[in-house]
């Protein structure tokens, strides 16, 4: 069976739950909550990201979370609550369930993602 990319971030969503931005916005500042921006670096240099959030991107996510890993980033095993968004929201909902699956039981991914958090006025750090 094929799966088309929609799906699999449909199912994402689905296994591991969602934010709208506006329940986002409520988390920022909380201590017991990570913010964890997946998108590239040149992204992040261009856009600026939501305060605090710590950048792993997706295409290294799986080295940033493992702890036995040389790159791994304490913050994605901290216990914490993670928030997880990219661009539009599709490779954070990847992202959250691969975090999952690596056994971080505490995160959700923040629907629309950074577009939809400017578009709602959202803080941004640069």
């Amino acid at each position: 069976m094929v799966k088309r990319a929609a799906e699999m971030v449909a199912e994402a969503n689905a296994a591991v739950g969602t934010l709208t931005v506006e329940q986002a916005k409520q988390l920022v500042g909380q201590d017991d909550v990570v913010f964890v921006d997946v998108r590239e670096g040149a992204e992040l240099a261009a856009k600026g990201k939501i305060p605090g959030a710590v950048h792993a991107s997706r295409s290294h996510l799986e080295f940033y979370a493992d702890p036995s890993a040389p790159a791994h980033k304490p913050e994605l095993g901290s216990g914490k609550r993670l928030v997880v968004y990219c661009g539009s929201g599709g490779r954070s909902a990847l992202a959250a369930k691969t975090l999952k699956d690596m056994g971080i039981d505490k995160v959700a991914n923040l629907l629309g993602g950074f577009t939809a958090w400017q578009q709602a006025g959202g803080e941004i750090e640069r």
